[in-house]
């Protein structure tokens, strides 16, 4: 599991430092013991201080999950930075956020943290606590309590401001030194004159209660725990003895007392409960620590080691606790292959591998294989070729051009089965600059990373999962990779072609449409290119006849209202470029057109009418088709496998979509009467542009997708 620790120490990265700021840090030496522990039970760790920073650093390292994917978990040991319940700060942005944490949340703490209505609460409950009463000022009315008492703050931890008092003059000093260091109210409370025991717990409904620890003080100083005396500023030793010598009856009460106070205030998972003992045998509480101290020392610890948890022992189990309050259980159950729903495994194999997923991305991103880089395509087929090879598929030669386009299949062919398509070069232009890989909480970005390179990762663990289950090799399927994306699939088209009319469906593994989108049509896309000459007339004279640049123009507006609406035609220019002798008019222009249709039928009128428009005249012109890129009709057949695709997604509470595009894609190749589906990649935007980037929990999503949905094709086939 992801284990974020988030603490409060050096940090004052906040919009503005106003208010009560934090006292209490946490140490070096524990934040580093936490880290080693965590990491010896299995976890990876990160230690992050809790300030305004901290929600973008947690969601980039522990992203979005899907439903029934368990998300990352903090750590908390978090006091804040500043202002009143300081303790809540960050487990209420983790509440708002939705990640889940361990100890206690907002609620609890505020509780806690509020001596006063702790004390409200504990007799509510007939919970013994001593009697008490509430100084707003300093020069308030006197309580009518008995000499001696101890006053402290009443909003603060770690025994801040704390003193034993035996008369008016030291109670109104000690007063007033907390209303004015503190700026708060003062807890005057009954001085009970005896033993100091503690009472550590961990769990929930009901929390284990550790055998009590009493506070061995000796005779140097009050028989209280200072902060001085927490912070080794005192000069004197306290030492703990663990159980208490208090006999068995008086330690099951006081945890019996413990275990009633932490559920009358609310907590979870772990708290220290402190407690005087009087001469006459009987308890009361002080107060309760909702996030108790977690230092080598601490009386916290000392009871967890007396039943058998050592500080990693220790931490491990309060993540299990915590993982049981939020999920049910401690830990995933184990999976066997024998017995497994395969949807279920692949489930599990694509989850926990969230960060393999993203460093095979980047690996991707490094590798340069622009469209027309021989050297970079020949690579990226290369480590294809190698990864199909590892997954026990082999090469198909009949469908493969060296250089072009390679497919491989399973031992069980491709024949009857389900053809995935995916293109290894980056169709960017040659002119824009290399794009490293970053990652952003929510996009992932890099060259290529849409259009080319998560589609090759999602394509790549669906079938690692399936291969992990032992049963790819016995399902139909074939992998197509081309790497002429960028020059329009002209030399790989014969080969797509082929390999769709084998198989029974087709994916084509392009970016995903935002916000949830895969496409069933697409539009056809044609360009032409218009070449225009004329004589070539001087400057400053009057012709009646235009040059070639003015009488390219004015067609090229009359071909711009061949678009229309109705028919779902668009026509538009793209580049006009001139030629011209010195002092002369353009005699000569070129002009390139794209035209994008429903239809084939469509797509052979839009030549014929742009022809019509430039007509015959003393201006010579040609009119040469560049590209041509069939149009992806509209099937019965794709929207049922469409609609398979999306029965997975609504079990994972993904959202799916079926929807059109007017940009082009190989799906266009595929034969009129084989179900095809585009777009199953992950969701991608500013495709074919620096800015590439896709949407990060779409890699598991879509991942997720494919391989449950191929699983699901096992299962139905009896072959799990």
């Amino acid at each position: 599991m992801k284990i974020a620790i988030v603490y409060n120490r050096d940090s004052q990265s906040v919009i503005n430092l106003f208010g009560m700021a934090n006292r209490e840090k946490i140490g070096l030496q524990t934040i580093g013991r936490l880290t080693t522990a965590l990491k010896a039970g299995g976890h990876q760790v990160i230690a992050l201080e809790g300030d305004k920073d901290l929600i973008d650093r947690l969601e980039s390292f522990m992203p979005r999950v899907v439903k029934g994917e368990r998300p990352g978990l903090v750590f908390n040991v978090s006091y804040g930075l500043q202002g009143q319940a300081r303790y809540t700060h960050v487990p209420s942005i983790l509440e708002m956020v939705g990640i889940p944490y361990v100890a206690s949340g907002p609620l609890a703490h505020s509780l806690c943290l509020d001596k006063v209505v702790t004390k409200m609460i504990l007799r509510q409950h007939d919970l013994p606590t001593p009697d008490f009463a509430v100084l707003q000022t300093p020069d308030a009315d006197l309580p009518e309590l008995t000499y001696p008492l101890i006053v402290k703050p009443k909003n603060e931890a770690v025994s801040f401001g704390l003193k034993v008092v035996q008369d008016e003059a030291e109670l109104r000093e000690a007063a007033g030194v907390i209303y004015q260091e503190f700026q708060q109210a003062v807890l005057a409370e009954q001085f009970i004159e005896g033993r100091e025991v503690n009472v550590g717990l961990l769990g929930n409904n009901p929390p284990e209660a550790f055998p009590p620890v009493e506070l061995i003080f000796g005779n140097d100083g009050p028989a209280i725990y200072t902060y001085e005396d927490k912070t080794g500023k005192s000069g004197r030793s306290i030492s703990h003895r663990c159980p208490a010598e208090i006999g068995e009856g008086l330690q099951e009460q006081a945890r019996d007392i413990a275990a009633k106070a932490f559920t009358a205030l609310g907590c979870y998972d772990c708290a220290r409960v402190d407690m005087r003992l009087d001469d006459g045998g009987r308890l009361y509480i002080l107060e309760i620590n909702s996030l108790p101290s977690l230092g080598e020392h601490g009386s916290y610890l000392v009871g967890a080691e007396q039943v058998g948890l050592d500080f990693t022992r220790f931490v491990n189990r309060l993540v299990e606790v915590a993982s049981a309050r939020y999920f049910g259980t401690p830990s995933p159950p184990t999976v066997s292959l024998s017995t497994a729903d395969p949807t279920e495994h692949v489930f599990s194999y694509i989850t926990s591998r969230r960060d393999a997923m993203e460093g095979r991305l980047e690996e991707w991103v490094r590798l340069r294989s622009r469209t027309g880089d021989s050297l970079g395509t020949k690579q990226a087929f290369k480590v294809a070729s190698d990864l199909f090879e590892d997954l026990g598929m082999r090469e198909i030669p009949a469908l493969s051009d060296p250089g072009v386009v390679t497919t491989w299949q399973t031992k069980a062919g491709l024949d009857g089965g389900i053809l995935l398509i995916a293109n290894l070069d980056v169709p960017l232009d040659p002119q824009f600059p290399p794009q490293g890989f970053r990652r952003d909480p929510e996009w992932l970005h890099g060259e290529g990373i849409g259009s080319s390179r998560a589609s090759l990762v999602t394509l790549e663990f669906a079938l690692r999962a399936l291969r992990s289950l032992r049963r790819l090799r016995h399902l139909p399927l074939g992998v197509l990779c081309y790497a002429d994306e960028g020059e329009d699939a002209r030399f790989s088209a014969e080969e797509i072609r082929a390999a769709a009319a084998r198989s029974r469906g087709v994916f084509v593994l392009g970016a995903g449409i935002p916000p949830d989108e895969i496409v069933v049509q697409r539009q056809g896309y044609r360009t032409f290119q218009l070449r225009v000459e004329s004589e070539s007339f001087r400057i400053g004279r009057v012709f009646q006849r235009p040059d070639a640049l003015r009488w390219t123009w004015q067609k090229l507006e009359e071909i711009a209202k061949l678009s229309s609406q109705a028919e779902r035609i668009a026509v538009s220019t793209t580049d006009v470029r001139e030629e011209r002798h010195p002092m002369h008019l353009a005699h000569r222009a070129t002009a390139n057109i794209v035209a994008s249709y429903p239809t084939v039928e469509a797509g052979e009128r839009i030549g014929d009418r742009i022809r019509a428009v430039l007509g015959k005249g003393r201006i010579r012109w040609e009119l040469v088709e560049s590209t041509n890129r069939p149009p992806f009709t509209d099937r019965k057949a794709s929207r049922a496998l469409a609609d398979e695709l999306a029965s997975v997604a609504v079990h994972w509470d993904m959202s799916l979509e079926r929807g059109t595009s007017s940009w082009p894609s190989v799906a266009g190749l595929v034969p009129a009467d084989k179900a095809c589906v585009c777009a199953v990649g992950p969701v991608a935007r500013d495709l074919r542009t620096p800015h590439e980037a896709v949407q990060r929990i779409t890699i598991v999503q879509r991942s997720l997708l494919l391989a449950e949905f191929l699983a699901s094709r096992l299962k139905r086939s009896g072959t799990t």
